[in-house]
C-alpha cells in the first residue's frame, strides 16, 4: 500500500513539474515576443526616461497632457511656466519640474517622429524602378 502511495506522489510531482516547466517556457517566449514588438522605440524611450530621470507618464501628469501633441505641449508648458515664475510668487522647484517634463516629452516626440519616418532601405523598396 505504501509503495503505491509513493508512486502516486512521485507521478503527481512529475506531472506538476512538467506543467510548470511548460508554462515557464511559454511565458518566456511571450516575453521575448513582446520585447521584440516594442523594438527600438521602447529602448529609446526607456533610455530617455533614465537620462531625464522622469517617466513619460510622470511628464504627462506634470504638464496635464492626455495625448502627446506639440501644440498642447507648448500651450500647457507656457502656462505652467508663467504661473510658477518666482517673480509672480511661484515655486522655482515646480517651474524646474515643468521644464524637465517638457524636455522629456520633447524627447518622446522626437522618438515618435523618427519611428514614423521610413528608413532609407524601406524607401528604396517603395519607389518603383524605371
Amino acid at each position: 500500500m505504501a509503495k503505491y502511495l509513493a508512486q502516486i506522489i512521485v507521478m503527481g510531482a512529475q506531472v506538476v513539474g512538467r506543467a510548470f516547466a511548460r508554462a515557464l517556457r511559454q511565458e518566456y517566449a511571450a516575453s521575448q515576443a513582446a520585447a521584440e514588438a516594442r523594438g527600438r522605440a521602447g529602448q529609446q524611450s526607456a533610455a530617455a526616461s533614465s537620462l531625464t530621470g522622469m517617466t513619460l507618464q510622470e511628464a504627462q501628469q506634470i504638464l496635464n497632457i492626455a495625448t502627446l501633441t506639440p501644440e498642447e505641449l507648448q500651450k500647457n508648458y507656457e502656462h505652467l511656466f508663467k504661473v510658477n515664475d518666482k517673480a509672480v510668487g511661484g515655486s522655482f522647484y515646480l517651474q524646474s519640474k515643468v521644464v524637465r517634463a517638457k524636455e522629456r516629452l520633447d524627447e518622446e516626440l522626437s522618438i515618435q517622429t523618427q519611428d514614423s519616418q521610413p528608413k532609407p532601405s524601406e524607401q528604396k523598396q517603395q519607389t518603383p524602378e524605371t
